[in-house]
C-alpha cells in the first residue's frame, strides 16, 4: 500500500548517487551499490562538437588524439570548468547506471562536491544535473559524505576530523552535530602532485613526461617516508636537449623530494583548521583521531607523516577512494534524517524577512 506521494516517487525513479571528483566520478544506484567508477574524462570531436568516449575510453585517448578529437577533463579542483561537457558526461553515467532498470520518472539525485564551493558553483551543478534527466537533486559536501560513508557519528555532539584527498581538492573538515565546524578546500591533491612530479623530473633529467606516466610513478613508487629497500621504476620520455626519446630510473626519494613541498602545505592546512578549532571537539578528534579518506589516502607514509606533525592517531578509511561514493548512497537510503548535511537548494530557502 502506498502511503504518500514521496513513496510513490521511489517506486517510479531510480536513487543515484554521484561522486563528481575531478580525477574520478563515482556512481551509486540504490539496491545495486557502486555501478560505474570512471575517470572524468571526455573526448570530443572539435570538427562535429559531438563526444566521441567517455570515462575509460576517453581516458586511453589523453595525450594520444589527432588534431580534431580533443581529449578534456571538464571539471577543474573539483567543480565544473566546462557545463556543456558537463553535463553530456553526467547524462552518460545516469543512463549507463539505470540502463537495465529505467523507470517512469528521471533518477533522485544526490551529488557530492567539494567543501567551500561557491553558490554559482552549486547551481551549475545542479542545473547540470537536472538537463542530464535527474527529477530531484540535491547537493552534500564531500566532507561530510566521505563521513558518512565511514559510518562516523555526524549527528552527535561528538567532533569528528576527516581530510578527503582527491584529484583536484583536499577537503579538511571537523565536524560535529550534523554541521562543518571548521574546514578549508587546498588545492593540494593528486593533480598537483602529478604536476610536481612532471616537473621535478622535466628539471632534474631534463625528460618531458605525461600526466599519465607520473600518475603511475606516484601510484607505484611514491612514499613519503623512506623505506628499507629503495623504490625505483624505469620512465621514458622526451629528452629536451636532443628531442629523442630517452628511458631514465627515477626512486622513491626523487619523488619525495618532488612532492615535499606540496605535502608540507597540506600539512600546514591540517594545523590551521586545528589550531581554530573550539577545545571541547578538539578533545574529542585527539581521542577518536583523524580520518584519512579519498585516493590520497593511499600514498605510502602520509597518515604517518600527519600523526607525527599533530600529535594526534590517523586511521585511513576502508575503501578510500569510495567513501564519498558510499556516503551519498547513505543519504539516498534515508534522505529524512540527512535533510541538515544536504547544501539548500536556493529556491527552497524560506524568504527573507
Amino acid at each position: 500500500m502506498i502511503k504518500s506521494l514521496e513513496q510513490l516517487k521511489r517506486l517510479l525513479s531510480n536513487d543515484i548517487g554521484i561522486d563528481l571528483g575531478t580525477a574520478n566520478t563515482l556512481v551509486y544506484l540504490h539496491g545495486k551499490g557502486i555501478v560505474i567508477n570512471e575517470p572524468s574524462v571526455v573526448a570530443l570531436n572539435t570538427k562535429t562538437g559531438r563526444v566521441v568516449a567517455v570515462g575509460k575510453d576517453a581516458k586511453q585517448m589523453l595525450g594520444r588524439t589527432p588534431g580534431h578529437i580533443v581529449a578534456v577533463r571538464p571539471l577543474v579542483d573539483g567543480v565544473i570548468s566546462d557545463f556543456e561537457v558537463t553535463q553530456e558526461m553526467i547524462t552518460y553515467l545516469i543512463n549507463k547506471a539505470q540502463k537495465e532498470n529505467k523507470k517512469l520518472i528521471g533518477p533522485r539525485v544526490v551529488v557530492g562536491v567539494p567543501s567551500g564551493i561557491t553558490n554559482v558553483e552549486t547551481r551549475a551543478v545542479r542545473d547540470a544535473t537536472k538537463n542530464a534527466g535527474a527529477s530531484e537533486v540535491h547537493i552534500v559536501e564531500e566532507p561530510m559524505a566521505a563521513a558518512i560513508g565511514i559510518r562516523l557519528p555526524i549527528n552527535e555532539p561528538l567532533g569528528s576530523m576527516i581530510i578527503d584527498i582527491g584529484g583536484g581538492t583536499t577537503d579538511i573538515a571537523v565536524i560535529s552535530l550534523g554541521g562543518v565546524v571548521r574546514a578549508k578546500n587546498l588545492r593540494i591533491a593528486g593533480d598537483k602532485l602529478n604536476n610536481d612530479i612532471i616537473s621535478y623530473v622535466r628539471s632534474e633529467f631534463k625528460i618531458l613526461i605525461g600526466e599519465k606516466t607520473a600518475e603511475q610513478i606516484k601510484i607505484n613508487i611514491g612514499a613519503i617516508l623512506p623505506s628499507d629497500a629503495p623504490l625505483e621504476a624505469s620512465i621514458k620520455g622526451r629528452d629536451l636537449i636532443s628531442g629523442l626519446p630517452r628511458e631514465v630510473v627515477i626512486t622513491d626519494s626523487d619523488i619525495r623530494e618532488a612532492i615535499s613541498q606540496s605535502i608540507d602545505t597540506l600539512i600546514e592546512g591540517v594545523k590551521e583548521v586545528l589550531e581554530t578549532t573550539p577545545p571541547e571537539i578538539l578533545s574529542d578528534v585527539m581521542h577518536r583521531g583523524i580520518y584519512l579518506t579519498g585516493g590520497g589516502a593511499l600514498i605510502q607514509g602520509l597518515a604517518e607523516i600527519i600523526a607525527e606533525y599533530t600529535k594526534i592517531p590517523v586511521h585511513i578509511a576502508p575503501d578510500p577512494l569510495t567513501t564519498v561514493c558510499r556516503g551519498t548512497g547513505i543519504i539516498l537510503e534515508n534522505i529524512d534524517n540527512f535533510r541538515d548535511v544536504l547544501i539548500a537548494n536556493e529556491d527552497e530557502l524560506p524568504p527573507k524577512k
